[in-house]
Order: C-alpha cells, then structure tokens, then sequence
C-alpha cells in the first residue's frame, strides 16, 4: 500500500539536514491533512445519506447497493495503476471522489448502530491508529519484512469474510474483525514507514510529492476505515448500546 512515483531518484544531494527535516514534516503533515479530510468527507456523506430516507432507499433498495459495495475496491485498483499519469490536481480530485464513494457506502452504519457506538469505535480507531502510525514514523527498526506477511494475512481476511457470508458464524465473525483490527494496525506502522522513506524519492519535485501523499493518504485512510469498521462489527457482536 506505499507508492514510490519516481523509484531510483533521489533529490536529497546539496540538501542540508535541518532542511531536509523541515520538507519530511511538511510532506508528513500532508499526508495526514489528506487522510483526515478524507474521513471527514466520507463520515459527513454517510451521514447525509442516513438522515435521508429517499436516499437510502435508492441505494440499499435497489442493485445500486452491489455497485457501491464493489465501487471503492475498483477505485483503489484504478487510482494505483493510473496516479502515474495523473496531474497532482486530478488525483486529488479522485482521492475525494473516492471519500465520497466511500462515504455512501457506509451510510448504512448510522441504521445499524448508534451514535455512541459509532463514536466508541471512530474514538477507539484513531487511538490505535495514531500510536501504530507514530511507531512506523519513529522506529528505527526496518519494517519491510512484514510486507507480506501482512499481504497474506489481508487477503486470508477476505477469504474468510466471503465464507462467512455463507456461513454465518458468530464466532468466525469474531475471529475476522479481531484479524482486521491487527492486520491493518500492522499496516498502519508499515505503511506509515514506506511513505516516511519515499519522501528521499520525491523531495524537491512538487508535483510527484503531492501525488505520493495523495496515494500514501490513500493507504492509511483505507487501514483506518478497516479499523473503524473492525471495531464496530466487535461492539454489534457484543451488544452494544441496545
């Protein structure tokens, strides 16, 4: 989930350390800036759908559903394989048409569960998600070995989410949400540390720095919903606020 647009090229030679220092954080707090907004976007979407029963109805009453349950991996698939040669402002214009996307696609949790426990699990999302992501930003320890292992371990998640489907077992249920919520807390770390070392790739080239922070939102942004989402089938397991 890291993205290298200029892989091979460096940009740091004459760079003083204080300087180079100054651009990572102002290309970190980027990254953030997009993810933060991102999820605003998406909760203040799926919010506006919910209070709307005309919309419901239109999305989760008709084949619309099965569109927007496929849209936001398709998205995902499409914005990688084409950021490339995208301008910064398209892919920033796709990156919120994804949020937005996203957004429609999880209004239907403001119907299954209330407000204070959405709020417990966005709440419980952001701790978990901000303290793996200040482990990968400070750890000195190479994560690159839990690439794949973390890949395995996603792509065993939604095997297993497509059986239970069929299924229907409370305790595989269990077992998923638990696997998502340290699958993507340990991407988080990863992928805060691959978008951290990028940056060498993309300093002092504005324009391939905006899209790799895009594309690096992109992936904390999908590790957070995953969480988030993670969490909240756990508190629908266990009862919640009936």
């Amino acid at each position: 989930m890291s993205f290298d647009p200029r892989p091979g090229v460096s940009y740091n030679a004459g760079v003083s350390a204080a300087e180079y220092d100054e651009g990572l954080r102002s290309y970190m707090l980027g990254v953030y800036n997009y993810m933060a907004s991102a999820v605003a976007l998406s909760g203040l979407t799926a919010a506006l759908v919910a209070s709307s029963p005309t919309a419901l109805a239109l999305i989760f009453g008709t084949p619309l559903k099965w569109v927007l349950m496929f849209a936001p991996l398709v998205f995902v698939f499409m914005f990688a394989a084409r950021i490339h040669k995208m301008s910064p402002n398209a892919a920033q214009g796709a990156f919120w048409a994804f949020a937005v996307v996203m957004g429609l696609s999880l209004s239907s949790i403001f119907i299954a569960f209330s407000g204070a426990d959405i709020a417990r699990a966005f709440f419980g999302a952001a701790a978990g998600f901000a303290a793996m992501s200040v482990y990968g930003y400070t750890t000195k320890k190479s994560l690159s070995g839990w690439g794949s292992f973390l890949f395995i371990g996603v792509i065993g998640l939604i095997i297993a989410s497509v059986i239970n489907i069929f299924v229907g077992s409370t305790m595989m249920q269990f077992v998923i949400s638990s696997g998502m919520i340290i699958v993507f807390a340990g991407l988080t770390a990863y992928d805060t540390q691959n978008i951290k070392n990028g940056y060498d790739l993309v300093a002092g080239d504005q324009a391939a720095a905006k899209k790799s922070a895009i594309f690096g939102a992109l992936s904390l942004y999908i590790n957070f919903i995953n969480i988030f989402i993670a969490l909240l089938q756990l508190i629908g397991l266990f009862g919640g606020d009936d």
